[in-house]
């Protein structure tokens, strides 16, 4: 059995309709975006809808029709469920005897004569029509079910709440109705909602996840998850087709990840959104960046870290030339870091330039480029072309592959100063990481400045933290004299203002290694990390675990969050 796809390109090329050139191209990008080939066709502009009709009815031998010149009998129409012809976008258009004839844009389509015969106990013919004809038909025939669904799906929803009855069914909906839904009043209302609670909370991300029998939506707030509520199974399909439109995305496609952005304002506010979008077992789930320009300290004063720790990263930045690297798991705040050193330098007599996987912030009078490996835009090949704009600072959103390393070190060694960020958990193991990438000792001894390791703690609630006394295990663990001082610990405690939760808000922690000629002797030595490690704290280095108790000791944050980030010094 020949499919349609199979029989539409045999036919296409015999026809000489399309040449094989066209054809290639067209499969290429249906390979990659997936959709229908015929649609990708005349999108593509190789050839018209109304040639395509007509070539697959001869090619076929099955004869065509014009949908919107032809009058169907509500008793035909009956025949179909709404459901069915939306699933399959077919329409009934007559019966004779035992034989019901169906309009469709696939007519090989043998699922839909299977369903059928067992639906109606009717043999059942098929006539093309075109794609668009059929989606109008549907449209105007069945318009009862576009506000009727919407009414079921958000039933008892008010002005100020919303109450959604659950249904254990999920009804398949087809792209055209997806997208009426999408704009429908309460499915915007509901979105709206989501996000605009999300913002208030001070989330980084809100994910919309499809569980079996419901919606879970959570936030993320101080880098720690909260279920924030579940919504009905049916509410999965216009949520997630809103957040489409929004984004600018292909709301047919569910088969493969999407990623996009939008931007909000909410009360005088700017507020951007960046959006993945990911197939699961049980639905596409969506997870949202948010970026509020507004709650962004790109100050590196204001970011929370020591004075003392401000002081050398800005005798780092000052240099005239090398790279300085900021390193961290993901979302330990390395990109605002970056945004905040840049910031620092910006000048107007300088030429700022970044390389970003996505521009997560617009910054004013720096030239900024998004990474789009899709069509041969890397970091590397980026920074090729940079180098060329006679950049004097050069911030690279991730090193992730030799050729960006390499390019990155030759540019800090030929006059630019390089900005970027590095997948590792300590500044000492950034050296080690560098080696490993394969890039010579004496080239990361002659071109590092500098190497901050950072983490983001979590602050105690400034209106519940209450103090307390911890177990002398832990005093003794964390290497703490509480003899030499009165030191007063405090713990959360949950309250309305934070959300139960006994913190609100966070505030970085950082281990800096700044190059010395004893450091950059050892890198030359290829000295293993704790080596490097050691050498750099009898020169003044805090691990991580040693600022984070600074931060404890001031009464900042608790010693449990401290334990949570970071690890034990060796």
């Amino acid at each position: 059995m020949y499919s349609l796809k199979e029989r539409l390109t045999e036919i296409l090329i015999k026809d000489k309709i399309i040449s094989e050139e066209q054809l290639k191209e067209a499969l290429k990008i249906h390979k990659k975006k997936g959709g229908l080939l015929k649609k990708i066709l005349v999108e593509q502009g190789f050839v018209n809808e109304k040639d395509l009709m007509a070539a697959l009815s001869q090619g076929l031998g099955i004869p065509p029709i014009m949908l919107s010149r032809f009058k169907i009998d509500e008793e035909i129409l009956k025949l179909v469920p709404s459901d069915l012809a939306r699933k399959y976008q077919i329409v009934p258009v007559s019966r004779v005897g035992n034989v019901l004839t169906i309009a469709t844009a696939d007519p090989l389509n043998v699922f839909v004569i299977d369903d059928l015969r067992t639906i109606t106990g009717l043999e059942v013919g098929t006539i093309i029509a075109s794609e668009k004809d059929v989606q109008d038909v549907i449209e105007q025939y069945y318009p009862e079910d576009t506000h009727g669904a919407l009414k079921e799906l958000m039933k008892g929803m008010k002005s100020e709440d919303l109450q959604i009855i659950k249904e254990k069914e999920v009804e398949w909906i087809d792209p055209a109705r997806l997208y009426k839904l999408a704009e429908e009043a309460p499915v915007v209302k509901l979105t709206n909602m989501i996000l605009e609670n999300g913002i208030k909370a001070r989330s980084s991300d809100i994910l919309i996840e499809p569980m079996e029998d419901s919606v879970r939506v959570r936030y993320r707030v101080d880098g720690v998850l909260k279920e924030i509520e579940s919504l009905p199974k049916n509410t999965q399909e216009t949520i997630v087709s809103r957040i489409k439109v929004m984004s600018q995305l292909d709301i047919a496609e569910r088969r493969l990840p999407q990623d996009g952005r939008f931007k909000l304002r909410l009360n005088n506010n700017e507020v951007d959104f960046r959006v993945s979008i990911l197939p699961s077992s049980h639905g596409e789930k969506v997870a949202l960046r948010v970026l509020d320009k507004t709650a962004a300290m790109l100050d590196i004063e204001r970011l929370g870290f020591e004075k003392d720790s401000v002081e050398v990263m800005i005798k780092c930045i000052s240099r005239p030339h090398g790279m300085i690297l900021v390193c961290g798991p993901t979302g330990s705040g390395k990109t605002t870091t970056l945004y905040a050193l840049l910031k620092h330098v910006h000048d107007p007599k300088k030429n700022l330039i970044t390389v970003e996987d996505p521009v997560e912030f617009q910054l004013q009078g720096i030239n900024q480029v998004t990474v789009k490996s899709e069509v041969g835009l890397t970091f590397a090949s980026s920074l090729r072309s940079i180098l060329r704009q006679d950049p004097d600072v050069i911030m690279i959103g991730e090193i992730r592959d030799f050729d960006t390393v390499d390019i990155a070190i030759k540019s800090a060694l030929t006059g630019h100063l390089v900005l970027s960020t590095l997948h590792t958990t300590t500044a000492c193991g950034s050296v080690v990481r560098l080696v490993n990438m394969g890039v010579e000792p004496f080239l990361i001894s002659a071109s590092v400045v500098g190497i901050v390791a950072q983490r983001l703690i979590r602050k105690l609630c400034p209106k519940c933290k209450e103090p307390y006394e911890p177990l002398e295990s832990l005093i003794t663990k964390l290497k703490i004299d509480p003899s030499k001082k009165k030191i007063t610990f405090y713990r959360p405690k949950g309250c309305e203002q934070c959300l139960n939760m006994g913190y609100s808000g966070r505030v970085g922690i950082s281990e800096i290694l700044s190059m010395s000629q004893s450091i950059k002797e050892m890198v030359l030595k290829k000295a293993r990390e704790h080596e490097i490690k050691d050498q750099a704290r009898k020169e003044g280095m805090r691990t991580l675990r040693e600022d984070g108790m600074i931060k404890v000791l001031q009464g900042i944050t608790s010693l449990e969050e401290i334990l949570r980030v970071t690890i034990e010094d060796e």
